[in-house]
């Protein structure tokens, strides 16, 4: 599985890129069809205190899978995104189990 991480309107962070990396190599092993993960971090001013957005999109066989969450903390942005997409991965699998 290939992860490509960018971060718009803020500095990159090393420790995020990691952290990342290693929950979606968790994800990798449990669904096996993940061909590719593009991470988008970006700040967005926000009046209720949130702006701090992670958005994942994964690549598999068939239409893309989308999550995005809006948090006051990225490491939060990131558990809401990975569980939404987890959610949709194992939807997916479920359809495509009595095809396999």
């Amino acid at each position: 599985m290939k992860i490509n991480i960018q971060f718009l309107h803020m500095p990159t962070s090393e420790a995020m890129e990691a952290y990342v990396t290693e929950k979606l190599n968790n994800l990798a092993k449990k669904y096996d069809m993940i061909i590719h993960i593009d991470v988008l971090f970006k700040s967005e001013k926000d009046p209720k205190g949130k702006g701090n957005i992670c958005e994942m999109e994964a690549s598999l066989s068939g239409p893309r899978i989308f999550a995005s969450s809006n948090e006051e903390n990225y490491e939060v942005a990131v558990k809401h995104s990975i569980k939404d997409l987890e959610k949709q991965l194992e939807k997916r699998k479920s359809t495509l189990k009595p095809y396999l």
